[in-house]
């Protein structure tokens, strides 16, 4: 590697960095208003969808998405994409704001807005990086985007039959 390629290398991974700190930071953020969650008796006596996953499948897709949506990041931070950059505070703000309004008010329905709002500005990420960069990207947030299709259904459902 010439030493400019080793530069950006290192610029890159700090960025990662960075981005890794923000992203768990932001789940454990989360996760003080969180509690018990899926194992609390307020989750666990609701209606839940047939389709629900086990407890841990919800850890599993969690720490795939903060690697992912950091490395997607660290990628734009470094080729300064600035229209990404404009929507990760949106992005970071509602993926917080979601655990205390369902978990901690129980607010089911304003939890699908955040969902839907949430996915609004992903998918908008996802299709800007495809459009500049093509998929060798966007790609990074297709695990984010299909969680978040799954995690708005069960919240619907929940809304819906409780």
């Amino acid at each position: 590697q010439t030493k400019r390629e080793m530069k950006q290398t290192l610029y890159y991974l700090i960025a990662f960095l960075g981005f890794a700190v923000l992203n768990f930071g932001g789940l454990a953020f989360g996760q003080i208003w969180t509690g018990d969650g899926v194992t609390s008796e307020w989750y666990t006596t609701l209606n839940q969808a047939p389709w629900t996953p086990p407890g841990w499948v919800f850890g599993l897709a969690w720490t795939t998405i903060a690697l992912t949506f950091s490395a997607f990041m660290a990628w734009s931070w470094v080729k300064r994409d600035i229209e990404v950059m404009v929507m990760y505070p949106f992005a970071l703000v509602l993926n917080i704001l979601w655990n205390p309004i369902f978990f901690g008010l129980h607010w089911t329905w304003m939890g699908v807005v955040i969902l839907l709002l949430l996915s609004f500005v992903i998918y908008h990420m996802t299709d800007f990086a495809r459009c500049i960069h093509g998929w060798k990207v966007a790609w990074l947030l297709l695990p984010y985007f299909t969680w978040l299709m799954i995690a708005t259904s069960l919240n619907l459902y929940i809304s819906i039959m409780n």
